[in-house]
C-alpha cells in the first residue's frame, strides 16, 4: 500500500513556526534568560532612579555619558556582564581597575554608587550592579542623542574580579584590525558588531597615552595625504600630545561634534581622523572592503547606524552573564557581601 506523506496546511504553519521557535531559542537563549520586566514587581523605579541619577551626572559632568557607556564595555569583556569592573581590590583580590586599559582611565564608579545607594533604600539587595551598568550605559546614549533599547535584566554579580582578565581581554587603542576581530571573537561577536559598537567613540575623550604613537607615526601621512583636512588633524594632536610628557592631556575622540552621539565617528575615520590607532584600521586594514562598505553606510544613514548599534549592545549585554545562584546581589558594588 501507497504511504501519503501530504501534510494538511494547519499541520505545515504549525511545524513552520516550530522551527522558527526553536531557532530563535538557540540563537538567543541567553537573551531568554533576561527579561524586559525583571523588576516590574521587586523594584518598579529601578529605571526612573537610573535615569535621574544619570541625567544629573551628565549635567554636572558632560564627559560622564561616555565614561558610563565605557565601564559597561570593559565589564563585559572581562568573564562577561557581571560587575567584577566595579570591585575594589580586597585580600588576594586585586581589581580590574588597577589593570592597564582602566587604571587612570575608567571613570563614573561614584555615579554607580550613588544609583546603588538609593536602589538599596527603596528596594534592598534587588537590583544587581551589572544591571545598573547596562541601564546606565543605554541612558548614557539616549542623553547624548542616541538612540534607545529595550535592557533585558536578570542578571547577577561576580563574586571576583580578573586583573589578568582586564589586561588580556580589553582591546587596545593601538590595536590592529585582525586583533580587534580575534577580541570581539572571544566574545561572540562578530565584525558587524565590531563596527556598529565601534561608533561608540562618537563621544568622550582619551588621553595623550592612548593616541601617542598613532599620531607620531609617518606612515599614516602617507596614507592619508590625499585628504586635505588630515594633515592640520594631526598637527592638531600634536600640539596636544607631543612624543614626550602630557600623557594625560585630553582630546576628543570626535572632533567634529564630540557632545553628541551621532555617526560622525565614521565621516571621521573614511578620513583618517580617527584619534585612535584601532579607529582608522578599520578602513586602512580592510583589505578586502567589506568593512568599508559598512563604514560608508553607517556614515551616509544615521538611522542605519542606529539600529545596528542598539542590536549590538543588546547582544553585547548578554555576553556570559550570571544568574541565579551563579552571583549575587551586591549591598555594596564595590565589594562581595560578607
Amino acid at each position: 500500500m501507497a504511504c501519503d506523506f501530504s501534510m494538511n496546511p494547519f499541520t505545515m504553519v504549525f511545524i513552520t513556526l516550530l522551527v522558527l521557535v526553536l531557532q530563535s531559542l538557540s540563537t538567543f537563549g541567553d537573551e531568554q534568560l533576561l527579561v524586559r520586566d525583571y523588576y516590574k514587581e521587586t523594584c518598579p523605579m529601578v529605571e526612573e532612579i537610573v535615569r535621574y541619577n544619570l541625567q544629573f551626572a551628565v549635567l554636572k559632568n558632560p564627559r560622564m555619558a561616555a565614561s558610563l557607556l565605557r565601564l559597561h564595555f570593559h565589564d563585559c569583556f572581562v568573564m562577561g556582564c557581571d560587575a567584577s569592573v566595579l570591585l575594589d581590590s580586597y585580600g588576594g583580590m586585586v581589581s580590574e581597575k588597577q589593570a592597564g586599559p582602566n587604571v587612570n582611565s575608567l571613570h563614573g564608579f561614584e555615579v554607580i554608587d550613588r544609583i546603588k545607594y538609593q536602589l538599596e533604600e527603596a528596594c534592598p539587595l534587588v537590583v544587581s550592579c551589572a544591571d545598573i551598568l547596562a541601564i546606565a550605559a543605554r541612558d548614557a546614549v539616549a542623553v547624548r542623542g542616541g538612540p534607545g533599547w529595550e535592557v533585558y535584566l536578570g542578571r547577577k554579580d561576580s563574586l571576583k574580579a580578573s586583573f589578568d582578565g582586564a589586561n588580556q581581554f580589553i582591546p587596545a587603542p593601538n590595536s590592529s584590525l585582525e586583533t580587534l576581530i580575534a577580541n570581539f571573537k572571544q566574545q561572540g561577536l562578530d565584525i558587524g558588531d565590531l563596527v556598529a559598537l565601534s561608533g561608540s567613540h562618537t563621544m568622550g575623550k582619551a588621553r595623550c597615552l592612548s593616541f601617542r604613537q598613532h599620531i607620531h607615526d609617518e606612515s599614516a601621512e602617507e596614507h592619508y595625504d590625499k585628504y586635505k583636512r588630515y594633515t592640520p588633524f594631526r598637527r592638531i594632536l600634536r600640539s596636544i600630545c607631543p612624543k614626550t610628557g602630557k600623557d594625560n592631556q585630553l582630546a576628543p575622540l570626535d572632533f567634529e561634534t564630540p557632545a553628541r552621539f551621532d555617526n560622525h565617528y565614521f565621516l571621521n575615520i573614511l578620513e583618517g581622523r580617527g584619534l585612535l590607532g584601532s579607529d582608522n584600521v578599520l578602513v586602512t586594514e580592510d583589505h578586502e572592503g567589506e568593512i568599508r562598505k559598512q563604514v560608508w553606510a553607517y556614515a551616509a544613514d544615521q538611522e542605519l547606524f542606529f539600529a545596528s548599534f542598539a542590536n549590538s549592545m543588546i547582544k553585547m549585554g548578554n555576553i556570559n552573564v550570571l544568574y541565579g545562584n551563579e552571583g549575587e546581589v551586591r549591598k555594596n558594588c564595590r565589594f562581595v557581601n560578607t
